[in-house]
């Protein structure tokens, strides 16, 4: 018998890895998951994955069809409100980082961004993609908000395959790169107004951009 203590943790990694697969579109919408399906395919029981699957419900991320679980996945709408959300918290954020950063974080900030636009000039697109959430992540780091930090991120992650789709896009990468230089260089002028405007011109055109090029 499962100890309570292995079930969860094999539950997270269920639920990691289908939270991953559906994010990343490598699980299409539309598609039926089935608890014996997922527990063949990964190697666990039943039970765990029953828990991730309902973890999966509750995340919006899965729908009960009455033959499966269907995908829901990320759709156009939750696109545009998680960037509608996202220009006002990662402005907000901006703002407060530009009236409080260090020079010691500004140079961590400043070699995070060297190190994008390195890679951009490259063309490495897992390498820019790093980069790119690196920069953002700081960001939300040296504001000081812990609660903004923790909403910012998970909406980062949620939109993981659309953001891959906007750092292989040659163009886009070169245009994200100069949008956190001109946020960077805000921030280093401890501009909190420019920062902020900055930060939502880089938001919105990487929503227009996503909802131009992505099949949603």
């Amino acid at each position: 018998m499962e100890s309570g203590g292995k079930r969860a943790s094999r539950a997270d990694f269920v639920f990691e890895t289908l939270e991953s697969e559906i994010l990343s579109g490598n699980m299409a919408r539309g598609e039926l998951l089935t608890e014996q399906r997922i527990s063949e395919k990964l190697g666990v029981s039943r039970t765990p994955v029953r828990e991730a699957l309902n973890r999966l419900m509750q995340e919006e991320l899965l729908e009960e069809t009455g033959k499966g679980l269907r995908v829901i996945g990320i759709t156009a709408e939750d696109v545009r409100d998680v960037f509608d959300i996202r220009l006002r918290l990662e402005g907000f954020a901006a703002s407060v980082c530009a009236s409080i950063i260090t020079e010691d974080q500004l140079q961590t900030l400043k070699e995070t961004l060297e190190l994008q636009e390195f890679y951009t000039n490259k063309n490495a697109a897992a390498h820019i993609r790093d980069m790119d959430s690196r920069f953002h992540e700081l960001i939300f780091m040296f504001c000081g908000r812990r609660t903004l930090r923790s909403v910012l991120s998970e909406m980062h992650r949620k939109m993981q395959r659309y953001r891959k789709l906007s750092v292989e896009n040659p163009g886009r990468a070169q245009e994200a790169a100069m949008e956190h230089r001109a946020i960077f260089e805000a921030i280093a002028a401890h501009d909190a107004p420019l920062a902020e405007k900055q930060t939502v011109l880089h938001i919105e055109h990487a929503k227009h951009n996503i909802l131009a090029t992505s099949k949603l």
